[in-house]
Order: C-alpha cells, then structure tokens, then sequence
C-alpha cells in the first residue's frame, strides 16, 4: 500500500549516522543519496527500493512521543531487533522500549523502540519465534 515515506530532519549527516546504523541491523541500508537527501531500503537496492527517504528541511514536522505515530520495520529475527536497538541507542537515538515479547500485541510479537534524534519514534518487529 505505501511505496515509500519521506521524514524532513534539521541535520542529515546526524540523521544518516543513526539511520545507518539501526537500519544495518536489519538488512536496510542507504540506497540512494541526492544533495539533501538519503533513501533508505533493503541493502543492494536502487533507488527504486528506497522506501523511507530522509530530508534536510528548515521545519521539520515537530516530533510528538504522545500522538501515536511511528514507523515500524520488519526484522528478519529477534537478534536483528536487539542489535537494532542497541544501534539505535548507541549512535544518537533514544531509547522507547528495551527489545523484548509484547504478549498485549501477539505471543510472538518481539519488538524494540527507540526513537532517533529527530524525536521520531521507531519499532523494529518480528514476529517470529
């Protein structure tokens, strides 16, 4: 249904730091590379497979923990969504929730979130045991 999604980020280089590294955790990497701009998709990918761009802008939309929105990413196992959070955590971002089961959500619902420099929120998911 959504062939791709852009987030606009006050500084690209911070951003890129931290998008590459949670991102390699789970197979993703950056694809494409304009002026302004880095696309991010599956690793070995063109620019047709980037499905998250990101964007230096002057306004970025404002960050908001409480409004619910977020992006979530499938990982392949449960050991890309530790290494995803850990990546995370470690290269700029914050953390919004350790990697573990989320028996609420499903009995093999494993997830991490953390939320990247920009304050926007992110989950890495697998649903597999």
């Amino acid at each position: 249904m959504i062939e791709h999604l852009s987030f606009g980020v006050k500084d690209l280089a911070r951003a890129r730091r931290f998008y590459d590294a949670a991102f390699k955790a789970l197979g993703y990497g950056c694809v494409a590379e304009f002026p302004g701009a880095a696309g991010y998709g599956p690793a070995g990918a063109d620019a047709g497979g980037a499905g998250l761009w990101l964007m230096a802008v002057e306004h970025p939309v404002a960050a908001d923990e409480k409004s619910g929105l977020h992006l979530c990413l499938a990982a392949p196992n449960r050991a890309a969504v530790d290494a995803f959070h850990a990546a995370a955590v470690a290269n700029g971002g914050r953390d919004n929730g350790q990697p573990g089961l989320r028996k609420d959500y499903g009995d093999n619902y494993y997830a991490a979130f953390a939320i990247d420099p920009d304050g926007y929120r992110l989950e890495a998911y697998c649903g597999k045991a």
